[in-house]
């Protein structure tokens, strides 16, 4: 295949196809090479034209404490009182820059998911 940029919906497939081909192509070698490039230009068009939204900041805490097995009071060791969690749970509070950079630092939620608003 012939590189070139990626610049419509049948040239994104045919990418597509292509990288399937030679997935499995050696590092080094020429295929190997053309997947290396190929995917950067499959990853540049998907990040043009299919965009993913940051998850509610409220909802990604939420989801990184279930994954980490915390409770509120895990949570509220993290950022204070337990009624503080309670209220930042149920959306009545918001992050300060305090709490978003220790939740970011004990959760490991990037700092760019948590300063949205909610």
């Amino acid at each position: 295949m012939k590189l070139r940029p990626i610049k419509t919906e049948n040239d994104y497939n045919l990418a597509l196809e292509r990288l399937d081909e030679i997935f499995d192509a050696k590092k080094g070698s020429m295929e190997g090479d053309e997947l290396e490039i190929l995917g950067v230009l499959i990853e540049k068009y998907e990040d043009e034209n299919f965009p993913i939204a940051l998850p509610d900041p409220i909802e990604a805490i939420k989801f990184r404490m279930e994954q980490l097995d915390y409770s509120q009071n895990d949570l509220a060791s993290v950022i204070g009182l337990k009624s503080r969690a309670s209220e930042i749970l149920n959306k009545k509070r918001k992050l300060s820059l305090e709490m978003i950079r220790k939740l970011s630092e004990t959760l490991h939620i990037p700092s760019e998911v948590l300063i949205q608003a909610y």
